[in-house]
């Protein structure tokens, strides 16, 4: 296989992937997250990631194979003597995309996280103060629904 065969095969599944980012990001955007759909995500995530793992394994071995090294710059170069620098090019910024969209919907997910840490101590905090003594009447000074109106 070409390496300009190998580039279009990997902007393939990056672009799959980017798709799916952005698939996390209208998912994390909701109202209502979806759980099972945002975790489906998450595993479909790392499917792709595994397998663009394996592709860039696939080229650099054949690119040191071929003599060019380990090296961005030597990646260029050998783009470059292959014919195929433009698809090289356009990989490297879908690559810049696909790190972009990835770290957006982290600070979204933290920022979800952080909000269901903030209600769940809420919660506990609030379900932690009785309102009702023993007898089922409001507790001096809580905030329960006293028998004046």
């Amino acid at each position: 296989m070409s390496l300009a065969q190998h580039l279009e095969r990997e902007l393939k599944h990056l672009d799959a992937f980017i798709e799916l980012l952005e698939a996390e990001h209208r998912s994390l955007s909701q109202a209502d997250v979806d759980g099972e759909q945002l975790q489906q995500q998450a595993s479909d995530k790392q499917t792709h990631m595994a397998r663009l793992e394996s592709l860039e394994t696939q080229r650099r071995n054949a690119l040191k194979t071929l003599g060019y090294g380990d090296t961005r710059r030597a990646s260029e170069q050998a783009a470059i003597d292959a014919g195929c620098q433009p698809t090289w090019q356009r990989f490297l910024e879908r690559a810049l995309h696909a790190k972009q969209l990835n770290q957006r919907n982290g600070i979204l997910i933290e920022a979800r996280m952080t909000q269901n840490h903030r209600i769940l101590r809420f919660l506990n905090d609030t379900a932690s103060k009785t309102l009702y003594g023993p007898n089922g009447q409001a507790r001096p000074g809580s905030r329960g629904i006293s028998s004046r109106a």
